[in-house]
Order: structure tokens, then C-alpha cells, then sequence
């Protein structure tokens, strides 16, 4: 009898280690050989040579590291004082800030690009009025409005990331220094950022590969500065022609670029690995006099900045628009128009590639952290280590490379509603199964023992005690994963059509034939369903150790 239940958790590694081969490294295998192989059957590096030699193509690589690096620089810059004020002083509205910081990066990333548009573009509200008085802000395409818009878009996380190391700090720690006559900026830098160098390197990987794989910002604000992920959808699906050789090649760079970029990360990160307990937690002060002032204006003020693209989208979804042009006068002619193109549509595929895709992450992660945790084992570890493989792959990469794989027999799912979820399911799994996996470790396991002493199975005693005790992180991971799912482009933009087109899709698709006002309407709805989910996380877990 027993033996019968090791194999049925056996059953379950073998399966989730073949899915992951024919689902995520056949694909990107798939890639690898395109991007060598020629139409002849031919071993190449043709493709390498024209992307290395030439620098229209090869500058690609210096853009996006250049524009990344000074996004990463500026969220720690933008981040780490927002994170201080909030971990140590007693801030009027602190909910609202944390609530409003996790909106702003958990929005669709060409949203924001798409509203600064509005705001600061050559007709831009804010850059009229401006010009009125005489005052003359510059173009914010290019470089300076992708660094400008990421920076706003993802201080958050380095907030999210410091608030909880902040938090682990000892307040002994603390008055040992000022004992010893380390205060005020001193302390700060010499002490506090010591202790929390961990989290600063993992909040820093973290937005390096959010803003490296980044696809809308860059497509919509950047003109002609050219990035990695908007070249390969350039080259996969042009206008002015298509070389799916190439564009493979150029995600096999972009794989092993931020597989560089992890790793090192990780070897610098060993190199400051140290753990540190709370047992007298810092006591936040109230904030007073000027200082106090100033971390109100710091605090507020950046947040209203950050959070202006999302309310103005919103606003504008009320203005009377003829195409590109907003008129006087508010109505609801731009729900109206978009409901004529796709909005109930795309709320609906929304919906169901959303919860379809939910219902497979739950499952698979459920099984995946009970495998990590309580039966660990070099195969286990391996499906582990696979499953965070999307985590450090940009989007539009995973969807050429499951566009390359599956469009031709034995498996075909180009076109149709599975290869959207498989997409999904691919791409956002990594969220639920890190809270999953954080949770079971919590749970001793001696409480399993005990129902398998009165006679549970082992796989009984698994469905009904574990996973409910698992279900608080289940959730909490479930729901980011469900607001990245509902406002992914990078990937589904590859592999969309007109029947599975989503709220996302139809905004950006809105955006880029110029219908602004329809735009605005998709974009509304879309920034609504996010904020909603948002507040639905906050109140399952309780919590500001939010896991992105």
C-alpha cells in the first residue's frame, strides 16, 4: 500500500518534469535551432554575425543596458528613502501610500507610457500650458521618457522589497551606533544600508529584468531609441517584412544576456548573505517640524506623481474623443465606441484566459512546493529551478519561442485559445509557487505526522490538512498572478488574434491606430480590474511583504 503512494508522488515528478520539457525547453530549444540552422537543413551562424557586425542591430544590447542600469539606479535612488520614511516614521495615510505604490507597478506597463503621453507629449496637456508661460520641458520620447516613466513605474518594488527589510531590523542594532555617535545620514548609509544590502541586490535584480524585458514602453515612447525586446518583435512581426531567423537569434542573446545578469547577481549576493532578527523592532517615530514636512511633500508627493498616468487615463476615458482628438465636454462615447470594438470581448477572454490559466498555476504550484518541501530530491529541485526560468526571460522571447514550436504537427495550438493560456501559465506560474512554497516551509510538518498516525493517507492527509493550511500564501500568490496575467503584452501580443484579443491587447492596439479615446476606455477598465484585485490581496494576506 505504501509503496502504491510513493509512486503516485513519483507519478507527479515524472509528469511535471515532461511538461516542462515539451512545454518550456522544447520551445526555447526550438528558438536555439532557428537561429543556427538555415532553411537548408545547414549548421549557421549567419544570423549571430549580422546582429553582432552591425551596430543598428547590436546597438540593441547597449540601449537596453544603458536605459536599464539607470532605471535600476534611479528606483534605488527613488525607493530606499520612500522605504526609510514609511519602515520608520508614523506616517498619516501609510495604507493609502502602500496601497497607491503597489498599483502604479502592478499596472500594464504601456499604460503609464501611454498617459505621459498625453500629459508630456508634443501636445501633452501639462507641455501646452508649460509652453504657454514660456517654458520650454524637451521631448520626453527616447531615452529620457523611458527612464523617466520605468522609474516612476517600479520604485514601488524596491519600496515593497526595503519595507520588509527594514522591518527585520534590530533596534538595538540602532542604539548601539547612536551610543557610539553614529547618526542621522551617517547611520543611515553605514548602518541601515549594510544591513540591508541583501535586500538592495534582490530588489535591484528584480527591476533590471522587469525593465530589460519591458515591450510597451519602449514600442510606444521611445521612437528611435531601440531596445532588445522591441527589436524582436520588430523582426518577428514587421511592417516592413519578418526574419523569424533573426529574431531568434536575438532572443537567444536576450536568454543568455539575462542568465549573465542573474547569475552574477547571485554570486555578488552570496557575497553579503546574512541573516539578522527583529527581536526589539525599530519603534517608528512621528515625523516633526521641517523634516517632517519634507517627508510628507517626499512621501505624497512622489506617490500623486507616480499614480497621475492611472487617474488621468480614467479622466480622460470620460472626455468627448474623435480618434486622436479630445474635444470639450465629458460622456461615455468612448465605453460606448469601445464596447462596439471588442470591450465585451475582451473582457471576456480576460476573464477566461485568466481563470483557466489561474486554475493550471494553482494546481501545478500546489504540487510543485509540496514536491520542493517535503520530498525533495535532485529531480524535484530541477522542476523547481525550471519553474523560474520565465522569471529571467523576457515575455515576447517565450512567446516566439512557443510560436516557433507549435505551429506545426505533432502539436499545434498557433491561433487558439491554449497557447494564450499555456503563455500565461508559463510566464506568471513563478508568483504563486514562491508564496506556495514560503508557506508550506511554515508549516510544521509534524502536524501531516499526526493525521497519518490516525490513519490518513498520505495523499489524503495532503488535500485535506496541508493545502488548507496552505491557503492564505495559495491565494496571496494566486492574485499577483492574476493581475500580471490581466495585464501581460509582451508575450501575448505574439500570440494573440482577434478571437482571444484581451483588455490589454485592445488598449494597446486602441493606442497604436490612434483611437485615444477608445484607448482610454480599455485602459480604464483595465486599471480598475487591477486595483480591485489589488485591494482583494491585501485583505487575503494581511500583509505588506508582498512577493513580486
Amino acid at each position: 500500500m505504501m509503496k502504491r503512494k510513493l509512486e503516485i508522488w513519483t507519478f507527479f515528478t515524472f509528469a511535471l518534469l515532461a511538461l516542462f520539457i515539451v512545454f518550456l525547453i522544447y520551445p526555447l530549444f526550438g528558438i536555439l535551432q532557428q537561429s543556427v540552422i538555415d532553411e537548408n537543413g545547414r549548421f549557421t551562424l549567419e544570423q549571430f554575425h549580422k546582429f553582432f557586425t552591425n551596430p543598428y542591430y547590436s546597438s540593441t544590447i547597449l540601449n537596453s543596458f544603458t536605459v536599464t542600469i539607470a532605471i535600476t539606479v534611479s528606483t534605488l535612488v527613488l525607493g530606499i528613502p520612500f522605504a526609510y520614511f514609511y519602515s520608520f516614521y508614523q506616517l498619516r495615510g501609510a495604507k493609502f501610500l502602500f496601497v497607491v505604490s503597489i498599483l502604479c507597478c502592478m499596472s500594464a506597463p504601456f499604460i503609464g507610457a501611454y498617459a505621459w503621453i498625453m500629459l508630456l507629449g508634443r501636445s501633452g496637456v501639462i507641455t501646452q500650458s508649460l509652453a504657454k508661460i514660456g517654458i520650454n520641458i524637451g521631448s520626453i520620447y527616447g531615452f529620457k521618457g523611458i527612464l523617466f516613466v520605468q522609474a516612476l513605474k517600479l520604485y514601488p518594488l524596491v519600496f515593497i522589497y526595503m519595507n520588509g527589510a527594514f522591518k527585520n531590523i534590530d533596534n538595538s542594532l540602532i542604539e548601539a551606533s547612536t551610543s557610539l555617535g553614529c547618526k542621522g545620514i551617517n547611520r543611515f548609509f553605514k548602518i541601515i544600508l549594510s544591513l540591508s544590502m541583501p535586500t538592495i541586490l534582490a530588489a535591484s535584480l528584480l527591476v533590471f529584468m522587469r525593465s530589460f524585458a519591458d515591450f510597451g514602453t519602449p514600442l510606444i515612447i521611445g521612437e528611435g531609441f531601440r531596445t532588445f525586446p522591441v527589436e524582436i518583435y520588430k523582426q518577428y512581426i514587421g511592417e516592413n517584412g519578418t526574419n523569424h531567423a533573426f529574431a531568434a537569434t536575438i532572443s537567444v542573446v536576450a536568454i543568455l544576456v539575462t542568465a549573465l545578469v542573474f547569475l552574477i547577481q547571485k554570486w555578488v549576493g552570496k557575497r553579503f548573505t546574512f541573516s539578522i532578527n527583529a527581536l526589539h523592532p525599530v519603534e517608528k517615530r512621528r515625523p516633526k517640524g521641517l523634516m517632517g514636512v519634507l517627508i510628507y511633500l517626499y512621501t505624497y508627493g512622489l506617490s500623486g506623481i507616480a499614480i497621475l498616468p492611472n487617474v488621468y487615463i480614467i479622466y480622460l476615458s470620460f472626455r468627448n474623443c474623435d480618434r486622436s482628438v479630445f474635444k470639450p465636454g465629458y460622456s461615455l462615447i468612448n465605453y460606448t465606441q469601445a464596447a462596439k470594438k471588442l470591450l465585451v470581448r475582451s473582457i471576456q477572454n480576460t476573464f477566461l484566459l485568466g481563470f483557466l490559466s489561474l486554475a493550471l498555476i494553482i494546481l501545478i504550484s500546489i504540487i510543485i512546493a509540496y514536491l520542493v518541501v517535503r520530498r525533495g530530491s535532485i529531480l524535484n529541485n530541477t522542476i523547481d529551478t525550471l519553474s523560474m526560468l520565465p522569471y529571467i526571460i523576457p515575455g515576447s522571447v517565450i512567446g516566439i519561442a512557443l510560436a516557433v514550436s507549435f505551429s506545426k504537427p505533432p502539436i499545434v495550438l498557433v491561433g487558439g485559445l491554449w497557447i494564450m493560456v499555456l503563455s500565461l501559465v508559463i510566464r506568471r506560474m513563478p508568483y504563486t509557487i514562491r508564496s506556495a512554497t514560503a508557506t508550506l516551509v511554515q508549516i510544521p510538518y509534524s502536524i501531516e505526522e499526526a493525521a497519518l498516525s490516525l490513519g490518513s493517507s498520505k495523499l489524503k492527509t495532503f488535500i485535506k490538512i496541508t493545502v488548507p493550511m496552505m491557503a492564505n500564501g495559495i491565494l496571496s500568490g494566486a492574485i499577483l498572478s492574476w493581475v500580471a496575467i490581466v495585464t501581460e503584452l509582451s508575450s501575448a501580443i505574439i500570440l494573440y488574434n482577434n478571437k482571444t484579443i484581451t483588455l490589454t491587447m485592445s488598449a494597446y492596439v486602441a493606442i497604436s491606430r490612434g483611437n485615444y479615446g477608445i484607448a482610454a476606455a480599455f485602459s480604464a477598465v483595465l486599471t480598475i480590474l487591477t486595483t480591485i484585485s489589488l485591494i482583494i490581496y491585501l485583505f487575503v494576506s494581511k500583509s505588506e511583504d508582498v512577493k513580486v
